[in-house]
């Protein structure tokens, strides 16, 4: 399992009409702060944290699988354009079990990533591609300039 410590205090929340709202600093809109969201705008703070550039984080990155039309929470890219991680994230009541798991395996048909993280905001677990097999780690992924 990862450790994780989502930066404090740093994402940015109203109230309007009676409804909370966080900011998307990828997207660069307000949207309904609902318990899944909470941890995408956590987790996008932490990349931004660990000095990923934003430039290359896509939150809600629409794909194909087959005939049915998927959103990856967030897809991470090299400086080539390559898929590099993604993140799929659950909200904190959501246990990370094997179908999560798979469920991140199935968008890594349409985005080849070498990295999958997935994270309720209380656990994460990533995996490493080696050699076309994914191996458990146990540390956070750093950004690349390569």
């Amino acid at each position: 399992m990862i450790q994780l410590q989502f930066p404090k205090n740093k994402i940015s929340l109203r109230q309007r009409s009676g409804v909370n709202e966080v900011f998307d600093v990828i997207r660069k809109r307000w949207l309904r702060l609902l318990p899944e969201e909470w941890v995408r705008q956590n987790m996008i703070q932490y990349l931004i944290e660990k000095r990923f550039p934003a430039s290359l984080v896509s939150v809600e990155k629409e794909i194909m699988l087959g005939e049915l039309k998927k959103r990856c929470d967030i897809v991470v890219y090299n400086r080539d354009g390559q898929p590099f991680m993604i993140i799929e994230c659950k909200e904190m009541n959501i246990p990370l079990s094997e179908k999560v798991i798979e469920q991140a395996l199935r968008y890594h048909i349409t985005l080849p990533a070498t990295y999958l993280i997935i994270t309720n905001g209380t656990h994460c677990f990533g995996f490493q591609k080696i050699n076309n097999r994914f191996s458990e780690i146990d540390e956070f992924p750093e950004f690349s300039n390569e």
